[in-house]
C-alpha cells in the first residue's frame, strides 16, 4: 500500500507571532484528518534558501513535534532528518523515546549527516568534516540500537563515550521507532540505511529518476552483501513544494495529476511519497487529499522490491 506523508517546513504564516502554535496545530488536525500517514518537519535552525530567508521562522524540531503529537492521535511523527552533529546520541535516543511513549509509539527516528554549516557556525555548533559526521552517524546508529535493545553496558566509540546508556522508559514501538537515514550517498549513507535502518528517504530535488532507480539498486546490493532482505526497508521520497489544487492553477497538480506522479514512485519501488506544499494553509488540500486522491494511493502498491 502506497502510503503520503507531509513535512512542515515553513512555519511563516502570520505577522502575528501569537498565531504560529494555532496555525501549526490546525495543520496537524486537518493532515491527520484527511488520512495522510505521516507528518515530518525539518531538523534546522535557520530557514532554508528554498524556502525563504534564513531570518524567517524556524522552530526546533523535537519540541515541535510533541507539541504535534498533543493534537493528534494516529498519524506517524518524525524529523526528515535530525543532524547527528545537533545532540549527543545518548540524549537524542533518549528525547525520540520520549515522543514515542508520549505519543503512543508513533515516532520515526530519522537521523543524517547533517550538512548546514552556516547554523553550525551561527549557533556555536562544532562541524567537523564530512568523514567524520559519518563516522558520527554510524556510531550513534550504532547506540540506538544498543540503547533500545535495553543494554546499559558501556560504549566506547572513537567519538562517543557512554558510561551507562539507560533508556527508562524504553519506546513503545518494539525493537524500536523506525530508523530513517536521509541522504543520496552510494557507499556510506545506503550502507548504513542496510545495516542499520528500517526506512531511507531521498529529496527528488537532489536525482532523477534514472538516479533514483540506480540508488535503489545499490541498496538492494547492500542489503544483499549482509544477508538483509530488500523489501525490510521502507523507501521514501521527499517532495519540495508540491501544489496541488482542485483545477491546476498555477501550474500546480490537479488530483489525477498528483495520483499519476505518487503511481510513477510507486512503481520505482517508493513505499511512502511525503512532501511539502506552499498552499499547506488551505482548506482545499485537505479536501482533495481526504476525498479524491488517499483513498486511490492507498490502492497502489510499490513494485520493483
Amino acid at each position: 500500500m502506497m502510503r503520503l506523508g507531509l513535512q512542515v517546513p515553513n512555519f511563516t504564516w502570520s505577522d502575528d507571532q501569537c498565531q504560529l502554535g494555532d496555525t501549526f496545530a490546525t495543520i496537524v488536525q486537518r493532515a491527520e484528518r484527511a488520512g495522510l500517514y505521516s507528518l515530518w518537519v525539518m531538523d534546522h535552525f535557520f530557514q532554508l534558501p528554498v524556502f525563504g530567508p534564513v531570518e524567517h521562522e524556524m522552530l526546533e524540531g523535537y519540541s515541535t513535534l510533541t507539541f504535534a503529537a498533543g493534537h493528534t492521535n494516529r498519524i506517524k511523527l518524525g524529523m526528515l532528518v535530525a543532524g547527528v552533529t545537533y545532540r549527543y546520541p545518548g540524549l537524542l535516543v533518549k528525547t525520540a523515546t520520549t515522543l514515542d511513549v508520549l505519543s503512543h509509539g508513533r515516532a520515526y527516528f530519522g537521523i543524517g549527516a547533517a550538512w548546514n554549516e552556516e547554523e553550525h557556525q551561527g549557533l556555536g555548533v562544532p562541524f567537523p568534516s564530512i568523514a567524520e559526521r559519518f563516522e558520527c552517524l554510524e556510531e550513534t546508529l550504532q547506540i540506538a540500537h544498543q540503547m533500545w535493545e535495553g543494554s546499559e553496558k558501556p560504549y566506547q566509540g572513537k567519538h562517543y563515550q557512554l558510561a551507562r546508556p539507560l533508556n527508562v522508559p524504553s519506546s513503545v514501538q518494539k525493537p524500536h521507532p523506525p530508523i530513517l537515514i536521509g541522504g543520496t550517498g552510494e557507499r556510506k549513507t545506503l550502507r548504513l540505511v542496510a545495516q542499520y535502518g528500517d526506512a531511507w528517504n531521498v529529496s527528488l530535488r537532489q536525482v532523477s529518476r534514472d538516479e533514483l532507480r540506480r540508488k535503489l539498486e545499490v541498496l538492494r546490493d547492500h542489503c544483499q552483501s549482509i544477508g538483509r532482505p530488500y523489501a525490510d526497508i521502507e523507501k521514501t521520497t521527499l517532495d519540495t513544494n508540491l501544489r496541488i489544487t482542485r483545477d491546476g492553477r498555477d501550474n500546480s497538480l490537479t488530483p489525477a495529476a498528483a495520483i499519476e506522479h505518487f503511481r510513477e514512485l510507486a512503481n520505482l519501488g517508493i513505499d511512502q511519497a511525503i512532501f511539502n506544499t506552499p498552499n499547506v494553509t488551505d482548506l482545499e488540500l485537505f479536501d482533495l487529499l481526504a476525498t479524491e486522491i488517499i483513498p486511490v494511493v492507498e490502492q497502489i502498491e510499490a513494485t520493483s522490491r
